[in-house]
């Protein structure tokens, strides 16, 4: 489950870009915490501590504890904006949620059992088609990763979400379709229909006889 965090803020009395950009150069990054039918609150944070959270890699799909002035605001983080070139934080949008919400959250996908695939023992290249799946949870529950195993795939197989065993009380936000994880694609100079010959191979009959000479097939007989 991952972890809850703190962060403490101010309230801002002032807006606007001058404002935000006075606080910047404080290291403070400005944010808002809006939802739950309540008014918005304008506050900033300290850049320091929230770049450590951004780092640990799972701030998105955390709840944290916003604290103004000795109150705790109940928190999932939805948005943050990041400078183009510095990639410092500039603005964070928190929302609202209450205890036990069920929140959408992205939750990053950890794939195991490579040795188990036949396909990647061959030489086979895992295509990653999502980093990271929508699910929908509470949020005193919010998984950490989801772990896929890759055990049994081979070159050319997919893998789709209903083959996944999501975390208890998770479901994907996606219901409309069985869309792609991931596939297990043939290593350059070989072809899919390539890594099935050895397969192949064991199911042609033999034209050899049980001494493992081949055996001659006599002509068919035509009538005169």
């Amino acid at each position: 489950m991952s972890e809850q965090l703190t962060l403490s803020a101010e309230t801002r009395e002032r807006a606007g870009k001058g404002a935000s950009r006075a606080m910047r150069r404080e290291g403070r990054v400005p944010a808002v915490i809006y939802g739950d039918r309540q008014e918005p609150i304008s506050i900033h944070i300290e850049e320091k501590g929230l770049t450590k959270m951004l780092h640990t890699g799972h701030f998105m799909n955390s709840v944290v504890m916003i604290d103004v002035g000795g109150r705790a605001t109940r928190t999932l983080p939805k948005d943050v904006q990041f400078h183009p070139v510095t990639d410092r934080p500039l603005h964070v949008d928190f929302l609202r949620i209450a205890e036990h919400a069920q929140v959408h959250v992205n939750v990053p996908i950890r794939f195991v059992d490579e040795e188990e695939s036949r396909g990647m023992k061959r030489g086979g290249v895992l295509n990653q088609v999502r980093h990271d799946l929508e699910l929908v949870c509470d949020a005193a529950e919010i998984p950490d990763e989801v772990v896929i195993s890759l055990r049994g795939l081979d070159v050319g197989d997919s893998l789709h979400i209903s083959a996944v065993t999501l975390p208890q009380g998770a479901t994907s936000a996606i219901t409309d379709r069985d869309f792609t994880i991931a596939t297990i694609v043939a290593p350059s100079g070989m072809s899919t229909s390539d890594a099935g010959d050895d397969t192949a191979a064991d199911e042609v009959p033999s034209d050899q006889g049980p001494g493992g000479e081949e055996e001659t097939v006599p002509p068919a007989k035509t009538e005169e």
